[in-house]
């Protein structure tokens, strides 16, 4: 008896330790940004299409349009936001969701899931579980995918926006995430201009790239520059600010001694760009 125990025992040890490791068919993958002052995430396993008819109409394809998809293979697809975000114009709290998907000959409808817990169990998908469901564009690639792609990219140029693009097979779909980060950076300004002055700098910058108080942006100006007097590029957007307030005596000024400093620190490209501004206050 004790001579079978431990065959018992030595077979369960070598199941423990002699497993071996190969690759998976659908490795896992992910890919992450940060929109704004947002960090955007999705983690997915990445099929292959090796050789097989993916999207399509009937059941001689994979996902056949109109079925619902996991959106990637293994456990599903999950996407998670830091903050409340917009997905396609409709409301999004910061968290964690999985992404179910139906194909479409030219639209796929799209939704993002409550319960991660489903994880890939697609018939057992519970509507009241949707937070939102919406419907976008599909497109065909010129070029095949063979394996299945996420990216989170099109960042718009005030970073207020992006798009999350599925890719496989010859099919990208993309769905768009807006940011709202003003909330965050206001809250953010009243905090370190408390604690450093130098912070005013950039509290003054926001406020002028972001269309708000001229007159509080130039304040702050003149405070940062007050307590940095040979940081250049503070002068420089002092004098951005003054001329947007219409005092192009005081742009011209602050301009002139940005270009000084600038120019003593041997910083051409400042040089340059004090030169163009002064031209546009002529």
């Amino acid at each position: 008896m004790k001579s079978i125990l431990s065959l018992f025992l030595a077979g369960v040890s070598l199941m423990a330790f002699g497993q071996i490791k190969t690759p998976s068919p659908s490795p896992a993958g992910s890919v992450s940004t940060t929109v704004g002052l947002t960090d955007v995430k999705i983690d997915y396993s990445r099929p292959r299409v090796k050789g097989r008819k993916i999207f399509g109409e009937g059941a001689g394809f994979l996902l056949p349009y109109g079925t619902i998809w996991r959106s990637g293979a293994n456990n599903g697809t999950f996407i998670s936001f830091s903050d409340d975000v917009t997905v396609e114009g409709n409301k999004v709290p910061a968290g964690k969701y999985l992404i179910y998907t139906w194909p479409g000959a030219s639209e796929w409808t799209v939704s993002l899931y409550k319960d991660i817990n489903l994880g890939g169990d697609t018939e057992h998908y519970d509507k009241a579980q949707e937070l939102i469901n919406f419907k976008v564009k599909s497109e065909k690639l010129a070029e095949k995918v063979e394996t299945l792609t996420y990216n989170i990219g099109d960042i718009a140029d005030d970073s207020k926006s992006a798009k999350v693009q599925l890719a496989w097979e010859n099919t990208s779909v993309k769905f768009s995430v807006g940011v709202d980060f003003d909330a965050k950076v206001m809250k953010s300004i009243e905090a370190s201009t408390k604690i450093n002055p130098n912070n005013y700098y950039q509290a003054a910058v926001y406020y002028l790239e972001n269309g708000k108080d001229l007159k509080q942006a130039e304040e702050w100006a003149v405070k940062a520059s007050e307590a940095s007097p040979d940081a250049f590029w503070i002068w420089y957007q002092r004098a951005r600010i003054e001329k947007a307030l219409g005092n192009k005596a005081a742009a011209l000024a602050s301009s002139k001694k940005s270009s000084e400093k600038a120019a003593a620190a041997k910083n051409r490209d400042y040089v340059n760009m004090n030169e163009e501004l002064q031209k546009s206050l002529k």
